[in-house]
């Protein structure tokens, strides 16, 4: 996670999401030229989450699809911004995370209907009532915007989606809520799996290159128990302090921990030397993503990712 890179993109992308939004849009309209509903999400995490809501009566659309991009460095086009500002309904993560979503339908119609996650995260709105950026500053221990691993806020998404498209399309409403129903089953099926790690290895140690999983790991009633000024540095884009390396190095050497939560869509030189460490150490090393695998669905992307977790815990 880079924090740093992620200001540095928003900035850029304010003077870019603005003039794309005057020169190439009709700010905020409901529909497309032709009448047909359109859901636009910031990363394909949130469009799969729209998706099995809006099922096939809405077309959606996610800005950020590749599997190396991360979003908080990502700099929005004008087609970007064009298709956030006439979306039907714009799905984002909310938090600081994809802030050029913020960037840039700041610039258009404030009536257009939009569904943060992190908005409905429990406790969590009010670390950006300010309108400033949560990501930088807050305590990972409190709130976490990496909230496609909080069962009960993606939940809590395609709930508010399901709504959303029923006040847009109020003869499919019916549908929209039985298909958010529907994902609601799915995702306890995740649920199952980490509160069975939770049962049987209650606050096992792990460590994490960055604080990404904080919720999956709450889940599963695991304990990170990785340097703070570690995760820190390396979510904010530095390299972390010798001692907090050396720290984070001895916590696998040492066998201190009984698995590596390791982030592949940011790793650097450090980070790789943590796995490095890890694997010679015969740490099992559980892979994060920030964005969709190629042809997987929330669902099955998460369900994996907890799979690997209680494994690597066997």
């Amino acid at each position: 996670m880079r924090a740093s890179s992620g200001f540095r993109a928003a900035t850029a992308a304010v003077g870019l999401s603005f003039a794309a939004a005057l020169t190439l849009t009709a700010c905020g309209s409901d529909t497309t030229g032709d009448g047909t509903l359109t859901v636009v999400a910031s990363t394909n995490v949130w469009g799969s989450v729209a998706q099995a809501v809006a099922g096939d009566k809405v077309d959606v659309t996610s800005i950020i699809t590749e599997p190396s991009s991360d979003p908080h460095s990502f700099e929005a086009s004008p087609t970007d911004a064009a298709k956030l500002t006439d979306a039907s309904l714009i799905v984002y993560n909310g938090g600081g995370y994809d802030h050029f979503v913020d960037d840039i339908i700041g610039t258009g119609n404030s009536d257009q209907l939009t569904v943060n996650a992190f908005d409905l995260l429990e406790g969590g709105a009010h670390a950006g009532e300010d309108g400033g950026d949560s990501h930088e500053g807050h305590d990972h221990g409190d709130v976490n915007e990496h909230v496609w691993f909080d069962v009960d806020t993606v939940d809590a998404t395609a709930q508010s989606i399901a709504d959303k498209l029923g006040q847009l399309d109020p003869g499919n409403a019916d549908a929209y809520k039985a298909n958010a129903a529907a994902f609601h089953g799915q995702l306890e099926q995740i649920s199952a799996i980490t509160d069975g790690i939770a049962a049987a290895h209650k606050d096992a140690p792990v460590a994490q290159t960055e604080p990404i999983a904080y919720y999956l790991l709450q889940s599963a009633g695991l304990k990170d128990v990785t340097p703070p000024d570690f995760t820190s540095a390396i979510e904010n884009g530095n390299d972390p302090a010798p001692a907090a390396i050396a720290a984070t190095r001895q916590l696998l050497t040492g066998k201190q921990v009984q698995a590596l939560v390791y982030n592949v869509q940011t790793q650097d030189r450090v980070t790789q030397d943590v796995r490095a460490t890890a694997e010679s150490a015969g740490i099992p090393v559980v892979e994060v993503t920030e964005t969709l695998p190629e042809g997987l669905d929330y669902i099955q992307w998460q369900t994996n990712t907890a799979e690997s977790l209680a494994a690597a815990l066997q």
